[in-house]
């Protein structure tokens, strides 16, 4: 298994980096393909979920344009995302698979990207992240991570002796299951939440979550 370590997290990360590079050459670019090369403003336009122009100026903060097409198809091609989450008494450990190899790819490029972002203190600030997202950047020398790739994505625990940080964790991958299972509708509810748009109780899973 990779484990992130303060030397070591750029090794790890470029191994799943050459993992993701493996699967892409072996199997090509899949099902999931016909959503790519839409470039920085790959949302112009997609009126999924009512989203609209733009998806609500999702590049704010520091995400890149590669990272959002990222995420823009993860949220688009969501059903092709299968996701556990195992709530531990110090943590979690999630589960991220898909059976299409270009979603896969993803998978695993998200989540090398995101471990790098925490390590280096560097939050995306998107609109439509987790609230929870801010205590885990915070608190991010609290939390020890361990993961590793599987033939379909990747496995990751992350755990912490502070509750706050516990707390954050566990929380912030419900709200990434949620994202998995409704896609842009969950990402247009969590955008409303942040910006006060008072979603109310429809928001981010109350009532809807399995």
């Amino acid at each position: 298994m990779l484990k992130r370590t303060k030397i070591g997290v750029a090794v790890a990360v470029a191994c799943l980096g050459a993992f993701a590079t493996y699967v892409w050459a072996q199997h090509g670019p899949g099902s999931g393909q016909g959503h790519m090369g839409m470039g920085p403003n790959m949302m112009h336009g997609m009126g999924h979920g009512g989203m609209g122009r733009g998806m609500m100026g999702m590049r704010g903060g520091t995400a890149t344009a590669g990272e959002m097409q990222e995420l823009h198809e993860m949220l688009v091609d969501h059903a092709k995302i299968e996701r556990t989450v195992t709530n531990l008494p110090n943590g979690i450990t999630t589960l991220t698979e898909s059976d299409d190899p270009e979603m896969t790819r993803l998978l695993v490029s998200h989540v090398a990207g995101m471990i790098n972002r925490v390590e280096e203190g560097r939050n995306p600030g998107l609109p439509m992240q987790s609230p929870q997202l801010s205590i885990i950047f915070r608190n991010k020398d609290k939390i020890k991570t361990s993961f590793e790739p599987t033939p379909k994505g990747i496995s990751v625990t992350q755990t912490s002796d502070d509750a706050e940080t516990v707390t954050a964790l566990q929380k912030h991958a419900a709200d990434v299951t949620d994202l998995v299972r409704r896609g842009m509708e969950a990402a247009h509810e969590t955008m409303m939440r942040n910006m006060g748009g008072g979603m109310g109780d429809h928001t981010m899973g109350h009532g809807r979550r399995r």
